[in-house]
This record gives structure tokens, sequence and C-alpha cells, in this order.
């Protein structure tokens, strides 16, 4: 299992069916669901073989599921149909020309939504990607795994799902309570506590209706043990009336990661604060 309900691939090396089971397609052979099933690098100390496992604890810990054996189809071009010996585009921490937001699928965030967030913001997910909430791990047995929902100051409370959309990959979204700090301090902390974070590139900027916030966000590589590659994440943190919120995307390799980005560009381009 990963500490990123995705380092999707490498950092959690299990993906497709649960948050555990294994998928032996593509160039990776196993990837990670969730924020993966295993760790399989740096912090990560739980490995691949121990999928089957990590697959049985999850499936009573409340983090979302999806019945074993379900078979995944990925579009044509997508990381999983892409012959082995492919090679991922070069990696680099820069940003990307201006992408178009893709087309609405739905919106999270409010009670009653999909992914209702413990802070007052809600925006909206691209087309066919699949919401899901990430409840708070409570049971003492399984108190290992909180490091899987945590990282820097913040802990995941939705997974954003791109399989039913024909990638691999999630949008991740993370939040806190914490009211006395920067979303500069929050993304600092959230990139040093990754596995093997490179290349870190800051950038001031507005985002959501109107502009309504003033946000950091940060570009950086990380190191995929799977693919034995580098490959491209990014992260945004904007402070809400409770709190700072942190919108997470990474990818299988960067070519997913590129391919991810319009559902990324469209929760950016829609948040907006609600009635606290």
């Amino acid at each position: 299992m990963t500490r990123g309900a995705e380092r999707d691939t490498d950092r959690g090396t299990v993906l497709g069916t649960g948050r555990g089971a294994v998928l032996g397609t593509g160039r990776g052979a196993v990837r990670g669901t969730g924020r993966g099933a295993v760790r399989a690098t740096g912090r990560g100390a739980v490995r691949a073989t121990a999928a089957v496992a990590a697959a049985a604890l999850l499936a009573g810990c409340g983090l979302s599921t999806e019945p074993s054996g379900t078979k995944i189809e990925a579009a044509p071009g997508s990381a999983a149909t892409r012959s082995p010996a492919a090679p991922s585009p070069a990696a680099s921490p820069s940003p990307a020309a201006s992408v178009s937001p893709a087309a609405k699928g739905g919106t999270v965030g409010a009670a009653g939504s999909a992914c209702p967030l413990p802070v007052p913001v809600t925006f909206d997910t691209a087309a066919d990607w699949e919401p899901k909430k990430v409840k708070p791990i409570t049971d003492p047995d399984l108190a290992a795994l909180k490091d899987l929902v945590e990282q820097g100051t913040v802990t995941m409370a939705c997974e954003i799902d791109a399989k039913p959309a024909g990638n691999i990959g999630f949008l991740n979204v993370w939040a806190d309570d914490a009211k006395d700090t920067t979303p500069r301090a929050v993304l600092e902390s959230f990139v040093a506590d990754d596995d093997s974070p490179a290349k870190a590139v800051y950038r001031d900027v507005r985002v959501g209706e109107g502009g309504a916030f003033e946000a950091t966000e940060v570009t950086y590589l990380v190191t995929s043990a799977l693919l034995d590659e580098q490959k491209k994440v990014r992260a945004l943190a904007v402070m809400t009336p409770r709190g700072p919120l942190v919108l997470e995307l990474g990818g299988m390799d960067t070519e997913e990661h590129e391919a991810m980005l319009p559902a990324y560009e469209l929760a950016k381009a829609t948040l907006a604060v609600t009635a606290d």
C-alpha cells in the first residue's frame, strides 16, 4: 500500500481490485489503487508480496474498496495497454503548457455528495472519474496503516479514481484543521513527507471561481521503483475557513499524469467556498 491513495503504482504496487489485488498488464505488472495496496518503496516497508494480506486488512479498515475480481478496462494508449518496453516521456518538474479543463461529471465536497469534505469547499470532478470517501482508520489493530492516509500535516479525505475514464491514477483530496499555517508551508511539509521527492517547483496562483482562492502549487518528481524512472506529481494547497485543503495528482507514470491534467484543472477552476 502506498502513501498516496495512488502513488498508484510503485508506491502502491497493487492495483485494480479493492485496494489490494494484482493487475498484470502494461508497464508495471502490479500497480496501486487507493493510496496503493502496499507501499513498495521509501517509507513503504510493505512489499508487493504482502498484497493479498494488505487487501484482506483493508477490506475492514474503512477505506474505499471495490469487489475482488473486478476487471479493469483501460483505454487504448493508456499505461495499462502500452508495451512493457515502451519508455515513458522524460519527467520534468516544470509546469506543463496550458491545459483546458475536462468536462464536468459531478461535484464533491458538500454534505450528501460522494465525498463530503471536512472543510467548506466544493469542486467539480471530471466525467467518468469515480469519487470515494476515505474514512479515518480508527481500529487499533490497523493503527500502522494510518501512515497511508496521512502525509505532511494533512489527512486524506477523498480519492477520485481515473480508471473508469481510462487512466491509471487518482486525484487525492487532503485536509487539516490548522488555521495558523499557509498554503506554501502545507505543501513544503507534504512534499518532504513523500518518497524521495526531487526538483520541487513552487508557484503562487489564484484558483477557483473568479480567482477566489490564493493558492500555492508545486510540481515535483518522485522515483518509481516499479518502473525504475522518475515521474511527475502535482499538488495545490488553499486555505479555507476551517483549515488547508490539498489537491494532489499523481499517476502511474508521467504520461498518465499528463493525460489526467484536464481533470486536475477542472477541480482547480471550480473550487468554491460553501457556507461554513
